[in-house]
C-alpha cells in the first residue's frame, strides 16, 4: 500500500505501506525478498521456476496471455464461447450467406468460411484427437436449427465436442474482433499485390571463377572448388625417387 517516492527527504507515515512479515529466502542461486500479509496491496509477483530456460519462457508467455485476456475481459464484459465455437458459427453463417451471392464473390466467402474452420481443427489436433471427426461433429451441431448448439466447440480435455458456454470456456469479444480484423487486413494486403520486382542478378548461380587462393580439399594436386587456383590441404601423393 505504499506510494512511490522520488526522494527520501520528507517521508511521512501517510506514504508508507504495511506488511505482515518480511523474509529473505534462498531460492536456487538467488536470494529473494518476500513481503507477505499485505492488506492494501494491489500487485503481486509470480515466481516461475523450471528445469530449462525454454520451459520458463513458455510458462511466462502462457501466464502473460492469460493475464492479458482477463484484463481485457474486465474492461469489456462481452464474451463468446471459446474452443472454436464462434469460428464454427461464423463459418456456418457465411456458407449460408454465400448461397445468396452470385459470381466470384461466392467463392471468396466460401474460402473465408473454410479458413475459419482452421481454428477448431488445430485445437483438436493439438489435443491429440481426430481433427476430421471432431470437425464433422461440430458442423453437424451448428447446422441444426435453433440457437442451442451455436456454442459447441472443441473439448480439449476429452477430445470431443461440448457446449463451451456452459463449461465456462469463454473468450472476450474484443480479442476475436481484433484477430479477425488483423487476419482479414493481412489477406487483403497480400491479394492487393499485383506485381513483384525481382533482381535478375540474384537469380544467377553463385559459382564464381575468381583467382582466389581457395582452401578446398585437394586430391592429388586437383584444384580447389569454385574454379580458383586453390592450394588444397587434402592428402597428397608422394612420388618415389
Amino acid at each position: 500500500g505504499g506510494e512511490v517516492q522520488t526522494t527520501v527527504q520528507g517521508v511521512t507515515p501517510a506514504v508508507l505501506g504495511t506488511c505482515g512479515s518480511f523474509e529473505e529466502k534462498q531460492i536456487g542461486a538467488e536470494r529473494i525478498n518476500f513481503f507477505t500479509g499485505c492488506p492494501h496491496t494491489k500487485t503481486s509477483t509470480i515466481l516461475i521456476r523450471g528445469g530449462a530456460q525454454q520451459f520458463i519462457d513458455e510458462a511466462e508467455r502462457s501466464l502473460n496471455d492469460s493475464i492479458m485476456i482477463v484484463r481485457r475481459a474486465m474492461r469489456n464484459t462481452k464474451v463468446v464461447g471459446g474452443g472454436g465455437a464462434i469460428e464454427m458459427e461464423l463459418s456456418r453463417f457465411l456458407r449460408e450467406y454465400a448461397r445468396t451471392i452470385k459470381g466470384k464473390q461466392q467463392l471468396v466467402i466460401n474460402y473465408y468460411a473454410r479458413a475459419l474452420e482452421t481454428i477448431p481443427m488445430t485445437l483438436a489436433q493439438n489435443s491429440g484427437g481426430d481433427g476430421t471427426n471432431i470437425l464433422n461433429q461440430l458442423r453437424k451441431r451448428h447446422a441444426e436449427a435453433g440457437t442451442e448448439n451455436r456454442w459447441y466447440g472443441v473439448d480439449c480435455m476429452n477430445c470431443s465436442v461440448t457446449d463451451t458456454f456452459k463449461e465456462y470456456i469463454w473468450e472476450p469479444v474484443i480479442v476475436k474482433q481484433s484477430a479477425l480484423s488483423a487476419a482479414t487486413e493481412a489477406a487483403c494486403l497480400i491479394l492487393s499485390i499485383d506485381e513483384t520486382v525481382k533482381n535478375p542478378q540474384s537469380e544467377k548461380p553463385m559459382g564464381g571463377k575468381g583467382k582466389g587462393k581457395g582452401k578446398g580439399m585437394g586430391m592429388g594436386g586437383m584444384p580447389g572448388m569454385g574454379g580458383g587456383k586453390g592450394k588444397g590441404r587434402g592428402p597428397r601423393i608422394l612420388k618415389g625417387r
